[in-house]
């Protein structure tokens, strides 16, 4: 079983002191860089297009695609944007990445500017997370004495300089053009489209924004090829990821595997449940897309199949939940955090979100009234598809699925409170004798 998994980003992990530039040097590092340098920039762009590297921020768009969009025949610089800012509940794959091996993404930050012709790029890093700040800004400062980055990278006469920027915490940040917003010292807030990033991004400049996995990617490609890269996972799905698997599980954590494999084979190589536990429920890629159940176990965890299923890849946060978990009460923490972070631009998504928690709240309490089912649904459907950006749609998705499969427990959330049914301590996930112990 253990065959299924491809470390590649994350092969250098257990490395000692594998954050630093002499120990990515050590296993290759930079040599991707360095034929990169002798391919021509359209050239670049077309080998990850044949690759099929599709985004790994959630909307699995073509990587070599959304840089093609860039205008070169633009006087104004391009930019490129690397979108750092892991917010999405149950997503724990970037943040881990930059630590381990922050070099990987500053090569790939590197390699991905020479090929749409930016010679500034930039690092949008979640505020929280100060630790990744600071290792990401010692191996940029790694890199620019090496002279991988800088007025001259490598000798080869061209520019890319690199600035890691920290956020304020804010998850509407993840959405692209609230990003660039709070990139320019605004607040966050997502922009009306079009114009299109690619077209009017940063400064109102043509920009690439791409999550950091995706970037990170790009050296193995350049490094081992297209045909090693589109060798694994799917047809349309191609290429190897991390999924990040959580929850009520006995060995939870990052699994780089191609594209295509099951849940059921992510467990067993994360050695299963834990004991006494059944799969009820899970997530295939955070908690804004809709739930899934045991009867999806074998369905492949790639963009096409997972859409398949009525949910979506997205950032492939697996987070698994056992037969002690109260649906209704895993919903209403959702929503409570999607309803404090709407960033109220538009009143669909700060105004239903409101309401959805009150619902959910008295449903979880054991005081729900009649229709509160019917008006949760009703809220969801004048959401869905009518807010300012995705948050709104995410906010209604794990609350329509669960209907959908759990129903039941909606409705006892009209004479019984989920604790009763569901007592929180079953389905913690360290007991009381294990932290004692």
């Amino acid at each position: 079983m253990t065959s299924q998994l491809t470390p590649v980003l994350t092969r250098n992990w257990g490395d000692d002191r594998a954050w630093t530039r002499a120990a990515y040097e050590a296993q290759g590092g930079y040599g991707a860089l360095r034929k990169a340098l002798d391919i021509a920039p359209n050239d670049l762009i077309e080998q990850v297009k044949d690759a099929g590297l599709r985004g790994r921020g959630g909307a699995g768009f073509p990587t070599g695609m959304k840089w093609g969009f860039i205008p070169q025949d633009n006087p104004k610089p391009k930019y490129l944007v690397v979108n750092a800012d892991e917010s999405e509940p149950g997503t724990c794959k970037d943040i881990p990445l930059m630590m381990a091996s922050p070099h990987t993404l500053v090569e790939g930050v590197i390699i991905s500017s020479l090929a749409i012709r930016a010679e500034m790029a930039f690092i949008y890093v979640r505020g929280e997370v100060l630790h990744v700040v600071r290792r990401l800004r010692a191996a940029v400062r790694e890199a620019y004495e090496a002279g991988y980055l800088g007025d001259n990278v490598m000798g080869s006469g061209r520019k890319v300089d690199l600035v890691i920027h920290a956020g304020a915490g804010a998850y509407i940040c993840g959405e692209e053009t609230a990003l660039l917003d709070s990139l320019e010292g605004r607040r966050g807030q997502p922009r009306l489209r079009p114009p299109f990033p690619a077209v009017e991004g940063l400064y109102a400049c043509p920009t690439v924004i791409n999550n950091v996995e995706s970037i990170a990617s790009v050296p193995s490609i350049i490094e081992e090829g297209v045909a090693w890269f589109s060798g694994m996972g799917t047809e349309k799905s191609k290429g190897y990821t991390i999924y990040s698997l959580s929850g009520h599980v006995k060995r939870p954590g990052q699994y780089e595997a191609p594209l295509g494999i099951t849940l059921r084979q992510l467990l067993d190589l994360g050695g299963g449940m834990r004991d006494g536990s059944e799969l009820k429920f899970w997530t295939p890629g955070g908690s804004s897309t809709p739930i899934l159940t045991a009867e999806h176990l074998d369905i492949p965890l790639d963009y096409e199949g997972v859409a398949a299923a009525g949910s979506m890849l997205g950032t492939k946060a697996l987070q698994v939940f056992d037969q002690t978990t109260s649906v209704v009460r895993a919903v209403l923490r959702w929503t409570e955090f999607y309803k404090h972070e709407s960033c109220g631009k538009c009143t669909p998504c700060r105004e239903g979100t409101w309401w959805m928690t009150q619902i959910l709240k008295r449903l979880d309490g054991g005081e729900g009234r009649d229709g509160d089912i019917e008006l949760l649904l009703d809220l969801c459907d004048n959401i869905l598809g009518r807010s300012f950006c995705a948050l709104g749609d995410g906010a209604t998705s794990p609350i329509t699925s669960a209907i959908q499969y759990f129903r039941n427990e909606f409705e006892s959330g009209m004479h019984t409170p989920s604790w009763e049914l569901f007592p929180p301590e079953r389905s913690a996930l360290f007991q009381a004798e294990e932290v004692l112990a």
